[in-house]
């Protein structure tokens, strides 16, 4: 029979993996592993598509040299848990989970930052880092820096529309990266930008923590509120 190989993807619960197969390996575990490829999202592509893996709260205890914030966070929700790149990764793309324009229905906006860590300019294996995310809306495709790493970043939020209006909080965001480019997110257009945060003096962004309003039950949901990173030097972990 003629060898070919057959590469199908499935998301486990921990994060996206690829498996590839020889034609020759038994049926059932083909036939398993199609099934799995229907049910998952991820996508496996050519070689030269990196291989992620989510990281969760594994590295959490990883030590940081800064916390950088911003000023025009919205007042709803709780600081959630830090998640951190592992050590000597940094923050070298994003992607944005936002929800589309609800035309009347009860707006979200940006719902959820992920960040994608890699390791001294490899961007072959990459771990992934967001905190705590909102239920609504699809992920963006990922942007990434040229080169470096992500330094800083800005927020556009919607303020407060008060008791009968429909708050949406934070919309959209900008990174710097440390080899100069500006990066904005795929969000939504209600608010303003504020003020840049600091630069991360060196090395880069490392980590995320994010204050989210709970799911509302059917009231005016607002979701992402405000977000915090944090800065890790190079070396020394």
């Amino acid at each position: 029979h003629e060898m070919t190989a057959w590469c199908l993807s499935y998301k486990a619960l921990r994060g996206s993996v690829c498996v590839c197969e020889d034609m020759t390996m038994a049926f059932t575990r083909v036939l398993a592993l199609c099934f799995l490829a229907l049910v998952g999202s991820a996508q496996c592509g050519s070689v030269k598509n990196p291989f992620v893996i989510r990281s969760g709260t594994s590295f959490a205890s990883r030590p940081y040299s800064s916390l950088m914030t911003v000023p025009n966070g919205e007042q709803f929700g709780l600081w959630t848990w830090p998640e951190m790149c592992p050590d000597n990764f940094f923050a070298v793309g994003f992607s944005l989970r936002v929800e589309t324009n609800q035309y009347g229905g009860d707006d979200t906006a940006l719902n959820g930052i992920r960040l994608f860590c890699g390791q001294n300019g490899d961007r072959s294996f990459l771990y992934t880092v967001e905190s705590n995310t909102g239920y609504f809306g699809e992920w963006t495709d990922p942007q990434w820096c040229p080169s470096g790493t992500l330094v800083s970043f800005q927020l556009r939020v919607e303020t407060h529309r008060g008791m009968f209006g429909d708050d949406t909080a934070v919309n959209n965001i900008r990174f710097r990266c440390s080899s100069n480019p500006t990066l904005e997110g795929q969000g939504m257009p209600w608010g303003d930008y504020s003020h840049w945060s600091p630069e991360c003096s060196e090395g880069g962004i490392c980590g995320i923590e994010t204050k989210m309003e709970p799911y509302q039950g059917g009231l005016d949901d607002s979701a992402l509120n405000d977000v915090r990173f944090h800065c890790c030097s190079r070396g020394g972990q």
